[in-house]
């Protein structure tokens, strides 16, 4: 994803705002494709972290790290204006 080259939105505020909206969708989505969980499976989880085996919260955090740094890549467009 190259947005580098795409110019910024001209509203910044709901621009941000709306991916920073998006963020836990996106991480909640990612965590299903990749651990193959169910949206009850994710939740009780959620709730009960006896349930996370230790190689889940290796990709847990690697999809949150994933995430964030797909953020930070697209906020590039902002960082490049001042």
């Amino acid at each position: 994803m190259n947005n580098l080259s795409n110019p910024a939105p001209e509203n910044i505020l709901n621009d941000i705002y709306s991916r920073l909206m998006e963020l836990p969708i996106t991480f909640r989505n990612k965590i299903f494709e990749e651990c193959s969980w169910s949206t009850p499976a994710f939740y009780r989880k959620a709730r009960d972290a006896k349930g996370i085996s230790n190689a889940e919260k290796d990709k847990i955090a690697a999809i949150l790290n994933e995430t964030f740094q797909n953020l930070w890549q697209y906020c590039e467009i902002y960082r490049k204006q001042q």
